[in-house]
C-alpha cells in the first residue's frame, strides 16, 4: 500500500529553497517539486535534495525552488522566474501528486507539467521528469491514466523518467515519519537513489 501518499501535500506549509552556492561556472540543477522534495518533517541537510549536492560536490550547483503542498498550477507559475534566475542546465519536475490527490482533473494536470516542459526546453533546460503513483483505493482507471501523463510527457518530449520517486519507500512503514505521510530522513538514501539511477545516465 503506498499509504505515504494519502493526502500528502493537503499540508500546508513552505520551505524556503535551499540553495548552495558552487563555483560561478558551475552548472545548475533545479529541483522543482513539493514536499517530498522539501524535505517536510525533516532537517533540510538530511533530504535528499541536500544529499543530491552532496553527491555532486562542487561540479554543479542545486537549487531547490520545491515547496510543501505545491500543484502543477503553482508550480507553473512560479517557472519562469525561476528559470530566469537560475538559469538551470538540468530541472528535476517533480509535480502532479497534489492534483491527482486533490481531484483535479487529469488534462489539467497535463497541460501544466507539459507547459513546464516546454519552457524549461526553450531555456536550454534537460528536463528529468519525477514520477508519483496515487494510492489503488483511487480506483485503477484513474491511476493508471494517472501515471501514464508522466509516461506519455517523457516521450512526447524525449524526458529521462524517474517511474516512482518513493520506489521502496512508500509501503515500508519503517521509513516512514509518525504521521504514515512523509519518509523519514533515513528514507532519503534511498530516495536519492531512485533519482540517481536515471539522473546520472544524463549528467556528462
Amino acid at each position: 500500500m503506498l499509504r505515504v501518499l494519502y493526502l500528502i501535500f493537503a499540508l500546508s506549509g513552505f520551505l524556503p529553497s535551499a540553495t548552495v552556492v558552487m563555483a560561478a561556472d558551475a552548472p545548475t540543477v533545479l529541483v522543482w517539486g513539493d514536499s517530498l522534495s522539501a524535505a517536510y518533517g525533516i532537517p533540510v541537510d538530511k533530504g535528499w535534495v541536500n544529499l543530491l549536492q552532496e553527491k555532486l560536490g562542487d561540479d554543479y550547483r542545486v537549487v531547490n525552488g520545491s515547496i510543501s503542498g505545491e500543484t502543477s498550477a503553482g508550480g507553473l507559475t512560479r517557472l519562469p522566474e525561476a528559470l530566469k534566475t537560475h538559469q538551470p542546465a538540468y530541472l528535476l519536475l517533480e509535480l502532479g501528486a497534489n492534483d491527482g490527490l486533490r481531484g483535479i482533473d487529469l488534462p489539467t494536470m497535463r497541460s501544466n507539467l507539459e507547459a513546464m516542459l516546454k519552457l524549461a526546453q526553450a531555456a536550454n533546460a534537460k528536463v528529468i521528469l519525477l514520477g508519483i503513483q496515487l494510492p489503488p483505493n483511487y480506483g485503477s482507471t484513474f491511476t493508471e491514466k494517472f501515471a501514464a501523463i508522466y509516461t506519455d510527457l517523457a516521450t512526447q518530449y524525449n524526458a529521462p523518467l524517474v517511474p516512482f520517486l518513493l520506489d521502496g519507500v512508500a509501503d515500508n512503514w519503517d521509513l516512514m515519519q509518525a504521521d504514515g505521510l512523509h519518509p523519514t530522513a533515513e528514507a532519503q538514501p534511498k530516495v536519492l537513489e531512485n533519482v540517481w539511477k536515471v539522473l546520472e545516465t544524463v549528467l556528462p
